[in-house]
């Protein structure tokens, strides 16, 4: 019997903000995205293993990973100021 599995990863872009970049230091827009990595079998995904939260800055390109109440209170705009 031969069976067919894996892993795959899908990014859903959740918005974007105006913040201070970690990296670069310059005022630029960041996007919002979410990261789902599901089991698939037969090329079906069928249920998530890992949920992922992140920012990528458009002016330098660096991307990071935030938590999940981070992303929460970005979307919302409360509290948009970052470490």
């Amino acid at each position: 019997m031969l069976f067919i599995f894996g892993l795959r990863t899908a990014i859903q872009r959740l918005g974007m903000v105006t913040l201070v970049c970690r990296n670069c230091g310059n005022t630029a827009a960041q996007a919002l995205a979410k990261r789902v990595t599901k089991f698939s079998l037969f090329f079906i995904p069928l249920f998530p293993v890992r949920k992922r939260y992140m920012m990528q800055c458009t002016y330098c390109g660096a991307a990071y990973d935030v938590s999940r109440d981070e992303m929460d209170r970005l979307r919302r705009g409360v509290g948009a100021s970052l470490r």
